[in-house]
């Protein structure tokens, strides 16, 4: 009896039945492709490669068939060569039957295809592997009555991995019919419920992918500051939290990779399925290695010339750059970095505790080793003369160095506005910028004030500081500001505050002695020319009290002396001599003080210095971990924070009384007072060098006007520490000092550097499109996940793929491809998944493909074909129509 034609690729025993298979036998680990020995066989398939037959290369126990060797397989053999796959591990022989060896004899070697002849069925058209109404009974007779060298087909086998095949004379003998196991019969249903373990676990992968790449997308668009949430100081670090950013961001691109393959697999083994659809492409196969392994887009770029112009290879493309440059995306929008943030509104709270310029609350302030216990009378003056006097001459010298380069650089100017600030220091720290306000042409103001003969030099000086109080307010827990040791240094902000500002204004005027006679003690009649004693002015010398005017002076409009002003001019002791200067300090409800100083040409020259608050001025801060700059920004009418437009209302230019006793401790600290003595001290020399001596600023020195005014900016730093942010006193007027600090709020804008997300550079605004693409791919991809109820089998995946094609007959569409890969148009040709109903086997082919299956006569194996589940789930899948995708 002649035997039946081989199997593919290692399969049990085919069953004789209505298939659409062609029927091959063989050991477990054989591979045959037939050559008819006579021209064509009916019932072929329908892709050979031409006469060839794949077989395994060793001798084994054969595990599925029983019948008797066959001696004819043993004779003839022709040379040839190529590639082939082979099966290493032997299946269990059945029970049933006789079990002989049914190989190659003496035959170790691997699978080795011959060189491609010229196929007999090439001229046949595409027919499907059983075409006859009883194939079972036409194929068990032909074997029964054929006899040597009349087999139906002639299958050719190697002994060797390295020789060439041969081709056999004889059929191996087949078994009954009847012990012939099913080929490959599907195991698996083919589609997959929504309550399969595969498929909830792609469900909550793509919802978490969608949700998170959702909340990253806008979390980017949104920018939001982390502020007091990240810190170093906190419990959320800034390591910490960009650790966390790169996880998630991570989580989200291997999510998004996953179901973005499932989607692909799905797509494409439906449309296999489906038999009105044009089939899926070896170039659309590819699709999943380009993003998963994006370097494929480089090293295959065959596939990409082929597949990347259709809708889902255009999708695929886009996918595998967003995927690629996600986590790239992420950092540059959503991680947390360090960032100055907009100006923000707000209102800011400071502490409240005095007065502006109260004495005693100063004097209480200063830090002494030495207790009020231990020298009650000075220890508070004491302390606070050392501030004075240090904190003075610093500012003083820094500006005397200003001028020193200004005057090199030959910048210098007549014109206030254009000649150097003023400059102080705070807490050591924090640099002070003041401003010159209410700025007059001084020329003007001279001649206006001077008298017949006499050209009177007259400088009137206001300068404005910034209210110390700013700083003590951002610093406050209240306010939530993040200080620059709170980010390990480098942190950083920004404070405009509309609060008023302390200013002095210094008035000088060159005199003649005639008209300072009123107003020096050793010209009045009751001196008898005796000059006064250090240690005793101005007790004892019968100065009339207030509410005495005293005598008029020629300078009463010009200082607002008198009664028509509510002020007494100053009394000296005596005249200083050249280089020095006296101080009038003690006068009855005064709200200035008043320096004579003389030149060394005799000039004369007397000052009032008084302060207020002024409210056409802002304050600014800026803080950094090198420290800080504060300073006085006025008379900008653009200025929307300057105290005024906060406060309407608010009287500008208020004299405050109280900061006359803070001005005469500062001038005894500094010596001013030491001309009653002829002390001559280096401040009053400088200070009496700088009187002018002219009716203009000399462009190359500042006046004696303006470097009093930079002497005492110390004194309304002091004094406006603790004390409100409006311009009056709003607590009891009987008490100048709160026993416990109040919150006071004020308006201002805050600008800082904390973490947040968003991009440092405008051109990082591009990768705001692979944020997008990955958020809207993943809705698509969960809404797609929603409405397909389920998954099918994903004949893409690299193990499906193998198993379909070792159990799929040959095609002339991939000749030459076995080797080397398919090429050319080869990658483009069209597959679809088929279903042998009567095995209930699937299996890939190019092309149409056979009739449908469906209308086939049942097998013999009384199981009809509409109570199979496999048959079933194929029928609905393959009679749907093809999508867009």
């Amino acid at each position: 009896m002649s035997a039946p034609a081989g199997r593919f690729f290692g399969s049990p025993p085919l069953p004789q039945g209505n298939s659409n298979l062609s029927d091959y036998t063989v050991d477990s680990s054989t591979t045959f492709v037939d050559t008819p020995a006579n021209g064509p066989t009916p019932g072929s398939p329908v892709h050979h490669r031409s006469g060839y037959r794949r077989v395994p290369s060793f001798n084994q126990q054969d595990t599925a068939y029983h019948g008797p060797e066959d001696p004819r397989q043993r004779s003839g053999s022709i040379q040839g060569h190529g590639l082939g796959i082979k099966n290493l591990k032997s299946l269990p022989s059945p029970s049933q039957g006789d079990s002989s060896n049914f190989g190659t004899p003496a035959s170790n070697n691997a699978l080795l295809s011959p060189p491609l002849a010229p196929s007999p069925f090439a001229s046949q058209p595409q027919t499907s592997y059983r075409q006859f109404e009883d194939p079972t009974r036409e194929v068990r007779d032909a074997w029964q009555n054929s006899g040597p060298g009349s087999e139906p087909y002639q299958p050719f086998i190697a002994d060797s991995e390295t020789e060439s095949l041969r081709k056999t004379t004889h059929a191996p003998t087949a078994q009954p019919f009847e012990q012939q196991e099913p080929w490959c019969k599907s195991k698996q249903q083919l589609h997959h419920g929504k309550g399969n373990w595969l498929a909830i676990s792609i469900l909550v992968l793509s919802v978490y992918s969608t949700l998170l790449s959702g909340l990253w997308l806008g979390v980017a668009i949104a920018k939001p500051r982390f502020g007091q949430r990240i810190t170093n100081t906190g419990n959320f670090p800034p390591a910490t939290a960009s650790l966390v950013s790169a996880a998630i961001a991570k989580s989200i691109e291997l999510s998004f990779v996953t179901v973005f393959v499932t989607f692909l697999g799905q797509v494409l083994s439906r449309r296999a399925l489906v038999k009105k659809s044009k089939g899926i492409t070896i170039a659309e196969m590819s699709f999943r290695s380009w993003i998963m392994q994006p370097g494929t887009l480089i090293t295959h770029w065959e596939t990409v010339k082929y597949a990347a112009l259709t809708f889902l290879g255009v999708v695929s493309l886009l996918c595998a750059v967003t995927a690629m440059f996600y986590t790239t995306a992420s950092d540059a929008l959503v991680a947390p970095k360090l960032k100055m943030g907009p100006s923000e509104h707000r209102v800011l709270y400071g502490r409240v505790a005095t007065d502006f310029a109260s004495n005693p609350y100063i004097k209480s302030q200063c830090k002494t080793p030495i207790s009020v216990d231990a020298d009650p009378d000075f220890s508070g003056s004491t302390c606070v003369a050392i501030q004075h006097n240090g904190q003075a001459y610093h500012n003083y010298m820094q500006y005397l160095s200003n001028w020193t380069s200004s005057i090199a650089k030959g910048t210098g100017s007549d014109d206030l506005s254009r000649r150097p600030v003023p400059l102080g220091i705070l807490h050591q720290n924090t640099t002070i910028k003041g401003s010159w306000i209410h700025r007059e042409n001084m020329a003007e103001t001279s001649q206006k004030y001077s008298s017949d003969g006499y050209k009177r030099m007259v400088m009137n000086v206001t300068m404005a500081m910034p209210h110390a109080g700013v700083f003590a307010a951002t610093r406050e827990p209240i306010n939530g500001i993040l200080q620059p040791q709170d980010l390990a240094g480098l942190g950083e902000y920004h404070v405009q505050a509309s609060v008023p500002s302390p200013v002095t204004n210094v008035l000088c005027a060159t005199m003649q002695k005639e008209e300072l006679a009123p107003m020096v003690y050793t010209d009045w009649p009751e001196s008898n020319g005796t000059e006064s004693n250090l240690t005793g002015w101005p007790a004892g010398f019968g100065i009339p009290l207030w509410p005495s005017y005293l005598n008029s002076t020629p300078v009463d409009d010009l200082f607002g002396f008198g009664e028509k002003y509510d002020r007494r001019h100053p009394v000296f002791s005596k005249y200083p001599i050249a280089y020095n200067t006296v101080l009038n300090h003690s006068g009855w409800f005064t709200d200035s003080i008043y320096i004579l100083a003389t030149s060394a040409t005799g000039e004369h020259a007397m000052c009032a210095m008084k302060a207020s608050l002024t409210t056409n001025c802002s304050t600014r801060y800026n803080a950094s971990l090198s420290g800080g700059s504060m300073s006085a920004h006025c008379e900008d009418d653009e200025d929307n924070l300057a105290y005024g437009k906060s406060y309407v209302n608010a009287t500008d230019g208020v004299v405050r009384k109280n900061w006359a006793a803070v001005a005469t401790e500062w001038a005894m600290a500094l010596s001013l007072n030491a001309g009653i003595s002829d002390g001559a001290a280096s401040n009053a020399r400088l200070l009496s060098q700088l009187i002018p001596t002219s009716q203009a600023l000399d462009p190359s020195l500042p006046s004696i006007a303006e470097a009093l005014a930079v002497l005492s900016g110390s004194t309304l730093l002091l004094s406006s520490m603790d004390t409100p942010f409006i311009h009056f006193w709003n607590y009891s007027e009987t008490i100048s000092t709160l026993a416990e600090p109040q919150h006071q709020g004020f308006q201002a804008t805050l600008r800082t550097r904390d973490y947040a997300s968003g991009g440092t550079q405008q051109w990082q605004g591009i990768f705001y499109v692979v944020l997008f693409l990955t958020f809207a791919t993943n809705l698509f991809c969960l809404i797609y996940f929603l409405v397909r109820h389920g998954l099918v089998t994903d004949f893409i995946e690299p193990q499906n793929l193998f198993s379909l094609s070792l159990n799929s007959p040959p095609s002339h569409a991939l000749n030459g491809a076995c080797g080397g890969g398919p090429e050319g148009e080869q990658l483009i040709m069209n597959w679809h998944v088929k279903l042998d109903d009567v095995r209930e086997h699937f299996y890939i082919q190019n092309g149409t493909g056979p009739p449908s299956i469906t209308h086939r006569p049942p097998r013999p194996l009384d199981i009809e074909l509409d109570t199979s589940p496999v048959v079933n789930t194929y029928t609905k899948l393959s009679s749907r129509h093809s999508s867009i995708l």
